[in-house]
């Protein structure tokens, strides 16, 4: 177990979060205001509970575990009440012959005297927690004189390695029964010396004389703050690095111990400057204290990580609120602005195809031994592709002209008082890609032409062809000085760390495999996910069905690109039809494509020796495999796609008018076709010049998502001093709620776009010119 840690040479602490997984040695500081309860009288066993589980696990998988912990005193205290309360009850019992019964006082308790009364108590309760998991504790107690005196240093060196080379967890506390009262306002002497005047102190000068690699401080806030909690502005810092120390500024202490943060914050930069990394994080809050030091130790955002090397770019943060205000402002350009900036985007792509296919080589070269074939064909980019790219995005750019600020729907509340409903930005979107670049020139435009801020984050696999992409993107951008709008992450950020930030982005689309899909869904529990999990699509051949047509659009719907998320996966066959020249027609392309069939057990029992079963009937395949499956009939087709479909894109193939409406009709999927391939379920193809990803969502965009999906929108309430009252029983109003015809302002592109449509070809060759 020990080979996968670290075993750095101390006196270097690690950059980034990430690197906390090769963390070896770590000591977790246990603040009051974690140990202890709300009351202040004993100890918040949930939470320790939860922590000692942690600690221990972390050990027996090799880790050196040593925990700084407070709550003797708290733990005395509530000894000493009990007995004073009981010693008061029993003499009252004996001298009170009236049966009067005075009111019962504690007086004032000592601290000393509590952390005396309290220390086994604490102890044996750490003890009896650990063994549960089989993992032994020894308890030290140290003082200021221990680490001042090099002789008692040393021994306590020695005390410490020895323990922990025999898997025991050393559990530490200042020995409160003989020190004297904390000296406020003391500052931290220096690079050598620190004064050990609480937990804090103590357990930095501990992680630095052991050199640990870790310090975990936990206490009762998420982590370190610009400006007290609870003020307006305050701002949880991801990292504090040492020279930011000017721009924060401390609140109060918290409501037990004898440290506030700014203590902690010294504490943290005394054991940063010692070699050993630190983060502070929120030890009390029960959606994250039962994973709080394992999801540190997972290098996920978690409280403050203090680092010493600062990054040559902006945060994730910084990039989110830039692309805000660059947002803002592309919103309000005017379309035609809007419209320029995507159409310079599409001749870049073909003007510097070269720079980005010799990127896409590269990126190539180094995947073709890592990836699947399908995940190859992704990757991969082509003049043809390209130029593809540049016609949708050519598309984009004449819808981009009626998108933002569309009245939807006026109405006349009153005279005087009319009511507009306009379209509007989302806002800020996270879209999360694979290794699929084309994606980024794609959703830039859609950004661009819904007036959208984007953050993207693109699969490592294709970082050569999405940074030019990236560049290509700011260029074009910044013809009407908007070139922050669409940000391009590149940090250490895992996609769970992005998905938590809720205060920053609107909506996350991710466009990969399912396995993306559903991870992105459940991390992102604040923010609204648009897209799909699975895309189980299903084509249903009816027993009117025409022959040629279902071997064209089978063959389609399976092999033009069996990795898409729209490609058929179930083949469903009208009982009738098997044991037919149709049937044999089928299975006979099926083969000569190399497809491998799964048998559903309906199919199975028809035939003496069957395919391999279908290990399940909700199976993606993702690949020149599909499930084939027999039905009565259109209404058992219907049923058998609601129970194991995804609600993506499902078909059929009949010649029958009735069957196939009654197929539309019922069948509750984002995308239902009628004697079409499945592939038709495309941005593109659906004329809205691409796509960010197919929903199969209820509420807003569902199936193909393009310009319309990316846009909300917000009410305009214009008046002349009106105000409720005037519509009251008494008042001298009355609502009217007519509605108010829109007008459609049509720009001489999209009329030159309409009319090409209708036009001979010479006509349109003209408008071209024209």
């Amino acid at each position: 177990n020990d080979q996968k840690f670290s075993n750095r040479v101390h006196g270097s602490s690690f950059a980034h979060r990430g690197e906390l997984r090769k963390t070896k040695r770590i000591v977790v500081k246990l603040g009051s205001a974690v140990v202890t309860r709300g009351d202040e009288c004993g100890l918040a066993l949930g939470r320790l509970a939860s922590i000692v589980e942690q600690v221990a696990m972390l050990q027996n998988q090799g880790r050196e575990m040593m925990i700084v912990t407070s709550g003797a005193v708290a733990f005395g205290k509530q000894r000493l009440r009990h007995e004073i309360l009981l010693s008061q009850s029993v003499r009252q019992a004996l001298h009170s012959g009236n049966g009067q019964h005075k009111e019962m006082f504690v007086p004032a308790l000592e601290a000393r005297a509590c952390a005396a009364a309290g220390q086994s108590g604490l102890m044996a309760l750490y003890e009896a927690m650990f063994t549960q998991y089989s993992t032994c504790t020894a308890q030290v107690l140290v003082t200021n004189l221990d680490f001042h005196d090099d002789e008692k240093r040393q021994n306590l060196n020695s005390t410490l390695q020895e323990l922990l080379r025999m898997n025991i967890v050393p559990i530490i506390n200042t020995n409160d029964a003989v020190v004297p009262p904390p000296e406020p306002n003391i500052d931290l002497q220096g690079v050598n010396v620190i004064s050990i005047k609480d937990n804090d102190s103590l357990a930095a000068r501990l992680a630095v004389e052991m050199k640990a690699d870790l310090l975990i401080a936990l206490s009762d806030v998420e982590g370190l703050y610009n400006s007290p909690p609870g003020t307006d502005d305050a701002k949880l810092l991801d990292i504090f690095y040492p020279g930011d120390q000017q721009s924060i500024t401390y609140g109060t202490k918290s409501r037990v111990g004898i440290g506030g943060m700014e203590a902690k914050v010294k504490a943290a930069l005394w054991a940063l400057q010692g070699g050993t990394s630190v983060v502070i994080a929120n030890g009390t809050n029960p959606k994250v204290t039962g994973q709080v030091i394992t999801d540190i130790l997972e290098g996920k955002k978690v409280g403050t990580f203090f680092s010493e090397v600062k990054p040559a770019g902006p945060s994730v943060e910084e990039q989110t609120e830039m692309a805000r205000h660059s947002g803002r402002i592309l919103a309000s350009l005017h379309p035609d602005q809007r419209s320029e900036i995507i159409s310079h985007l599409a001749e870049l792509l073909t003007e510097r195809k070269d720079e980005i296919l010799a990127a896409n080589k590269m990126d190539m070269e180094m995947a073709v031994r890592r990836l699947p074939p399908a995940m190859l064909k992704s990757l991969s980019l082509s003049s043809a592709k390209l130029s593809s790219l540049a016609v949708g995005l050519r598309q984009i750019a004449v819808a981009a002209q009626d998108s933002v600020g569309r009245v939807v729907r006026r109405t006349r509340v009153a005279p005087g008082l009319e009511l507009e409903q306009v379209t509007v930005p989302i806002g800020v979107l996270l879209v999360i890609f694979e290794a699929r670049p084309d994606c980024l020139p794609q959703v830039s435009a859609l950004a661009v032409a819904s007036g959208n801020a984007f953050l993207l984050k693109g699969g490592k696999e294709a970082a050569n062809t999405n940074r030019v992409l990236h560049q290509l993107t700011q260029e074009a951008l910044s013809l009407h000085g908007v070139r922050e709008a669409v940000q391009m992450v590149n940090t250490h950020e895992e996609v769970e760390d992005l998905c938590r930030l809720d205060k920053m982005i609107d909506l996350i689309v991710p466009r990969g495999s399912s396995q993306l899909v559903r991870d992105i869904q459940r991390a992102a529990k604040g923010i609204p996910v648009l897209g799909h999990s699975e895309g189980i699509c299903h084509v249903y051949v009816d027993a009117d069905a025409n022959v040629d047509k279902v071997v064209k659009i089978v063959r389609d719907s399976k092999c033009d690109y069996p990795a898409a998320c729209n490609s058929m996966e179930t083949l469903l066959i009208h009982r009738e039809i098997v044991r037919t020249p149709m049937f044999d027609k089928i299975i006979e392309i099926l083969h000569n494509e190399q497809v491998k069939i799964h048998s559903g057990p309906r199919f199975a029992s028809y035939l003496t020796f069957s395919p391999s079963a279908a290990s399940s009937l909700r199976t993606e395949y993702s690949d020149l495999e599909c499930c084939l499956e027999v039905v009565d009939g259109v209404q058992e087709a219907v049923e058998h796609i609601h129970k194991y479909g995804s609600s993506h894109t499902d078909v059929i193939v009949t010649e029958n008018k009735e069957t196939a409406e009654r197929f539309l009709q019922q069948l509750d999927s984002a995308c239902v076709f009628w004697n079409a391939s499945s592939r038709f379920a495309d941005g593109y193809r659906f004329g809205l010049g691409a796509e960010v990803g197919i929903s199969t969502a209820r509420i807003h965009a569902r199936g193909p998502v393009g310009l319309e999906g990316l846009l909300t929108t917000k009410w305009v309430l214009r008046g002349d001093g009106h105000t409720v009252a005037d519509f009251s029983e008494s008042g001298s109003m009355k609502y009217l709620h007519e509605n108010i015809p829109v007008e459609q302002n049509l720009t001489g592109q999209q009329l030159a776009f309409m009319l090409a449509s209708f036009l001979c070809p010479v006509s349109k060759a003209l408008i071209d010119v024209l």
